[in-house]
Protein backbone atom coordinates (compact mmCIF):
# COMPACT_ATOMS: atom_id res chain seq x y z
CA UNK A 1 0.00 0.00 0.00
CA UNK A 2 1.35 3.41 -0.96
CA UNK A 3 2.06 5.71 2.01
CA UNK A 4 -0.75 8.26 2.41
CA UNK A 5 -3.41 5.87 1.04
CA UNK A 6 -6.14 4.02 2.90
CA UNK A 7 -6.70 0.30 2.47
CA UNK A 8 -9.09 0.83 -0.44
CA UNK A 9 -6.62 3.00 -2.34
CA UNK A 10 -8.11 6.38 -1.39
CA UNK A 11 -5.75 9.15 -0.35
CA UNK A 12 -5.62 9.84 3.40
CA UNK A 13 -6.69 13.41 4.05
CA UNK A 14 -6.34 15.41 7.28
CA UNK A 15 -9.59 16.24 9.02
CA UNK A 16 -10.87 19.75 8.25
CA UNK A 17 -12.18 20.01 11.83
CA UNK A 18 -9.87 21.89 14.18
CA UNK A 19 -9.47 21.16 17.91
CA UNK A 20 -11.99 23.14 19.95
CA UNK A 21 -10.26 25.99 21.77
CA UNK A 22 -11.16 29.13 23.72
CA UNK A 23 -11.43 31.18 20.53
CA UNK A 24 -13.96 28.75 19.04
CA UNK A 25 -16.02 28.68 22.24
CA UNK A 26 -16.03 32.46 22.42
CA UNK A 27 -17.06 32.84 18.78
CA UNK A 28 -19.88 30.31 19.16
CA UNK A 29 -21.24 31.95 22.31
CA UNK A 30 -21.05 35.38 20.72
CA UNK A 31 -23.02 34.23 17.66
CA UNK A 32 -25.78 33.00 19.97
CA UNK A 33 -25.75 36.12 22.15
CA UNK A 34 -26.02 38.63 19.30
CA UNK A 35 -28.55 36.69 17.19
CA UNK A 36 -31.92 38.41 16.71
CA UNK A 37 -33.10 35.77 14.24
CA UNK A 38 -32.21 32.24 13.25
CA UNK A 39 -33.29 29.39 11.00
CA UNK A 40 -35.08 26.71 13.04
CA UNK A 41 -35.19 23.16 11.71
CA UNK A 42 -37.81 20.72 13.05
CA UNK A 43 -39.23 17.33 12.09
CA UNK A 44 -42.71 17.41 10.59
CA UNK A 45 -44.98 15.09 12.62
CA UNK A 46 -46.95 14.15 9.52
CA UNK A 47 -44.22 12.70 7.32
CA UNK A 48 -41.04 13.03 9.37
CA UNK A 49 -39.36 15.28 6.82
CA UNK A 50 -37.32 18.31 7.95
CA UNK A 51 -39.08 21.68 7.99
CA UNK A 52 -37.21 24.98 8.38
CA UNK A 53 -38.61 28.36 9.40
CA UNK A 54 -37.27 31.70 10.57
CA UNK A 55 -37.67 32.59 14.26
CA UNK A 56 -36.83 35.61 16.40
CA UNK A 57 -34.35 34.96 19.20
CA UNK A 58 -32.95 36.18 22.49
CA UNK A 59 -30.79 34.37 25.03
CA UNK A 60 -31.03 33.51 28.69
CA UNK A 61 -28.27 34.69 30.99
CA UNK A 62 -26.36 31.43 30.66
CA UNK A 63 -26.41 31.74 26.86
CA UNK A 64 -29.27 29.34 26.11
CA UNK A 65 -31.20 30.56 23.02
CA UNK A 66 -34.91 31.22 23.47
CA UNK A 67 -37.76 32.11 21.15
CA UNK A 68 -41.38 33.26 21.36
CA UNK A 69 -43.62 31.14 19.14
CA UNK A 70 -47.30 30.69 18.43
CA UNK A 71 -49.06 27.39 19.06
CA UNK A 72 -50.67 27.86 15.63
CA UNK A 73 -47.35 27.72 13.77
CA UNK A 74 -46.13 24.59 12.05
CA UNK A 75 -42.79 24.59 13.85
CA UNK A 76 -44.41 24.81 17.29
CA UNK A 77 -46.71 21.89 16.55
CA UNK A 78 -43.69 19.93 15.35
CA UNK A 79 -41.73 20.69 18.53
CA UNK A 80 -44.64 19.61 20.70
CA UNK A 81 -44.57 16.27 18.90
CA UNK A 82 -40.77 15.86 18.75
CA UNK A 83 -38.54 18.25 20.71
CA UNK A 84 -35.46 17.55 18.58
CA UNK A 85 -34.45 20.55 16.50
CA UNK A 86 -31.58 22.48 14.94
CA UNK A 87 -30.89 26.21 14.93
CA UNK A 88 -28.65 28.13 12.53
CA UNK A 89 -27.39 31.57 13.62
CA UNK A 90 -24.94 33.99 12.05
CA UNK A 91 -25.89 36.74 9.63
CA UNK A 92 -24.01 37.34 6.35
CA UNK A 93 -22.32 40.70 5.87
CA UNK A 94 -20.49 42.35 3.02
CA UNK A 95 -18.95 40.16 0.34
CA UNK A 96 -19.27 36.40 0.17
CA UNK A 97 -22.03 35.25 2.61
CA UNK A 98 -20.16 31.98 3.15
CA UNK A 99 -17.10 33.83 4.43
CA UNK A 100 -18.95 34.98 7.56
CA UNK A 101 -19.15 32.91 10.77
CA UNK A 102 -22.22 30.79 11.42
CA UNK A 103 -23.18 28.20 14.01
CA UNK A 104 -25.50 25.21 13.58
CA UNK A 105 -26.82 24.01 16.95
CA UNK A 106 -28.53 20.69 17.59
CA UNK A 107 -30.67 20.25 20.67
CA UNK A 108 -34.12 19.85 22.15
CA UNK A 109 -36.76 22.52 22.61
CA UNK A 110 -38.37 23.02 26.02
CA UNK A 111 -41.39 25.18 26.76
CA UNK A 112 -40.96 27.87 29.44
CA UNK A 113 -44.27 27.99 31.30
CA UNK A 114 -45.64 31.25 32.69
CA UNK A 115 -45.21 29.83 36.19
CA UNK A 116 -41.55 29.04 35.54
CA UNK A 117 -39.23 31.29 37.64
CA UNK A 118 -37.21 31.97 34.48
CA UNK A 119 -40.22 33.26 32.51
CA UNK A 120 -40.08 36.90 33.64
CA UNK A 121 -36.36 37.21 32.91
CA UNK A 122 -36.50 35.74 29.42
CA UNK A 123 -39.59 37.79 28.58
CA UNK A 124 -37.80 40.99 29.62
CA UNK A 125 -34.69 40.05 27.63
CA UNK A 126 -36.71 39.04 24.58
CA UNK A 127 -38.83 42.20 24.54
CA UNK A 128 -35.73 44.38 24.83
CA UNK A 129 -34.47 42.73 21.66
CA UNK A 130 -37.88 42.62 19.93
CA UNK A 131 -39.99 45.52 21.32
CA UNK A 132 -42.82 45.03 18.81
CA UNK A 133 -43.50 41.61 20.34
CA UNK A 134 -45.08 43.40 23.31
CA UNK A 135 -48.24 43.53 21.18
CA UNK A 136 -48.73 39.76 21.36
CA UNK A 137 -46.32 38.29 23.94
CA UNK A 138 -49.12 38.04 26.48
CA UNK A 139 -51.55 36.20 24.20
CA UNK A 140 -52.50 32.74 25.43
CA UNK A 141 -51.41 31.05 22.20
CA UNK A 142 -47.84 32.38 22.46
CA UNK A 143 -45.16 30.69 24.55
CA UNK A 144 -41.44 30.94 25.11
CA UNK A 145 -39.29 27.95 24.26
CA UNK A 146 -35.62 27.48 25.07
CA UNK A 147 -33.30 25.21 23.10
CA UNK A 148 -31.26 22.91 25.29
CA UNK A 149 -28.08 22.74 23.23
CA UNK A 150 -26.42 19.34 22.89
CA UNK A 151 -23.80 19.94 20.21
CA UNK A 152 -22.94 22.34 17.40
CA UNK A 153 -20.95 22.83 14.23
CA UNK A 154 -19.11 26.14 13.96
CA UNK A 155 -17.86 27.52 10.66
CA UNK A 156 -15.78 30.52 11.60
CA UNK A 157 -14.72 31.31 8.04
CA UNK A 158 -12.38 29.67 5.56
CA UNK A 159 -10.40 26.86 7.23
CA UNK A 160 -12.06 27.39 10.62
CA UNK A 161 -14.38 24.43 11.26
CA UNK A 162 -15.09 23.18 14.77
CA UNK A 163 -17.35 20.67 16.49
CA UNK A 164 -18.56 21.74 19.94
CA UNK A 165 -20.43 20.12 22.80
CA UNK A 166 -23.25 21.62 24.83
CA UNK A 167 -20.87 22.58 27.63
CA UNK A 168 -18.88 24.69 25.14
CA UNK A 169 -21.93 26.73 24.16
CA UNK A 170 -23.28 28.05 27.46
CA UNK A 171 -22.03 29.00 30.90
CA UNK A 172 -24.61 26.99 32.84
CA UNK A 173 -23.26 26.37 36.32
CA UNK A 174 -21.41 29.68 36.60
CA UNK A 175 -21.58 30.63 40.31
CA UNK A 176 -22.70 34.22 39.66
CA UNK A 177 -25.62 33.47 37.33
CA UNK A 178 -28.41 33.44 39.89
CA UNK A 179 -27.30 36.62 41.67
CA UNK A 180 -26.68 38.49 38.42
CA UNK A 181 -30.09 37.42 37.09
CA UNK A 182 -31.77 38.77 40.22
CA UNK A 183 -30.09 42.17 39.87
CA UNK A 184 -30.15 42.53 36.06
CA UNK A 185 -33.35 44.53 35.58
CA UNK A 186 -32.56 46.95 38.42
CA UNK A 187 -28.96 47.44 37.37
CA UNK A 188 -29.94 48.19 33.78
CA UNK A 189 -32.61 50.67 34.91
CA UNK A 190 -30.01 52.42 37.08
CA UNK A 191 -27.51 52.61 34.22
CA UNK A 192 -30.10 54.12 31.91
CA UNK A 193 -31.33 56.62 34.52
CA UNK A 194 -27.93 57.80 35.79
CA UNK A 195 -25.23 56.64 33.37
CA UNK A 196 -26.71 56.55 29.88
CA UNK A 197 -23.73 58.49 28.55
CA UNK A 198 -21.43 55.72 29.79
CA UNK A 199 -23.64 53.05 28.22
CA UNK A 200 -23.35 54.72 24.84
CA UNK A 201 -19.58 55.09 25.21
CA UNK A 202 -19.31 51.36 25.99
CA UNK A 203 -21.10 50.55 22.74
CA UNK A 204 -19.55 53.18 20.49
CA UNK A 205 -15.92 53.13 21.64
CA UNK A 206 -15.30 49.78 23.30
CA UNK A 207 -17.64 47.53 21.29
CA UNK A 208 -16.86 49.61 18.17
CA UNK A 209 -20.53 49.63 17.22
CA UNK A 210 -20.61 53.15 15.76
CA UNK A 211 -22.64 56.12 16.88
CA UNK A 212 -26.28 55.63 17.80
CA UNK A 213 -28.92 55.70 20.49
CA UNK A 214 -27.52 52.64 22.21
CA UNK A 215 -29.05 51.19 25.35
CA UNK A 216 -28.05 48.25 27.52
CA UNK A 217 -30.41 45.34 26.89
CA UNK A 218 -28.81 42.59 28.98
CA UNK A 219 -25.63 41.41 30.61
CA UNK A 220 -24.06 38.18 31.83
CA UNK A 221 -20.75 37.09 33.36
CA UNK A 222 -19.08 37.26 29.95
CA UNK A 223 -20.22 40.63 28.64
CA UNK A 224 -22.73 43.40 27.91
CA UNK A 225 -25.35 43.45 25.13
CA UNK A 226 -26.55 46.68 23.51
CA UNK A 227 -29.42 47.58 21.19
CA UNK A 228 -30.09 50.47 18.84
CA UNK A 229 -33.18 49.80 16.76
CA UNK A 230 -32.40 46.63 14.81
CA UNK A 231 -28.69 46.80 15.59
CA UNK A 232 -27.09 44.58 18.23
CA UNK A 233 -23.61 44.99 19.72
CA UNK A 234 -21.72 43.06 22.37
CA UNK A 235 -18.80 43.98 24.58
CA UNK A 236 -16.98 41.01 26.08
CA UNK A 237 -15.56 41.22 29.59
CA UNK A 238 -11.84 40.43 29.79
CA UNK A 239 -11.64 38.55 32.03
CA UNK A 240 -15.23 37.39 32.65
CA UNK A 241 -16.86 38.30 35.96
CA UNK A 242 -16.10 35.84 38.75
CA UNK A 243 -18.83 37.11 41.10
CA UNK A 244 -21.81 39.45 40.92
CA UNK A 245 -19.87 41.88 43.08
CA UNK A 246 -17.40 42.32 40.23
CA UNK A 247 -20.00 44.02 38.02
CA UNK A 248 -19.99 47.54 39.45
CA UNK A 249 -16.19 48.03 39.57
CA UNK A 250 -15.93 46.55 36.07
CA UNK A 251 -18.48 49.04 34.71
CA UNK A 252 -16.64 51.91 36.38
CA UNK A 253 -13.33 50.77 34.88
CA UNK A 254 -14.89 50.40 31.42
CA UNK A 255 -16.39 53.88 31.61
CA UNK A 256 -12.94 55.31 32.42
CA UNK A 257 -11.38 53.37 29.54
CA UNK A 258 -14.07 54.51 27.10
CA UNK A 259 -13.63 58.18 28.04
CA UNK A 260 -9.87 57.92 27.71
CA UNK A 261 -10.28 56.55 24.22
CA UNK A 262 -12.28 59.63 23.28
Amino acid sequence: MVEGETGDGRQDRPSPVLPTDAEARGMARRLIRIARFGALGVLDPGDGFPFVSRVALASEMDGTPAMLVSSLSQHTRALQHDARCALLVGEPGKGDPLAHPRLSVTGRAERIGRDDPAHAAIQRRYLCRHPKAKLYAGFSDFSFFRIRMERASLNGGFGKAYLLEGADLSIAGHPALEELAAMEAGAIAHMHADHLDAVRLYAERLARAGEGSWFLSSFDPEGLDFMDGDRVARLAFDPPLATAGDLRPRLVALAKEARERG
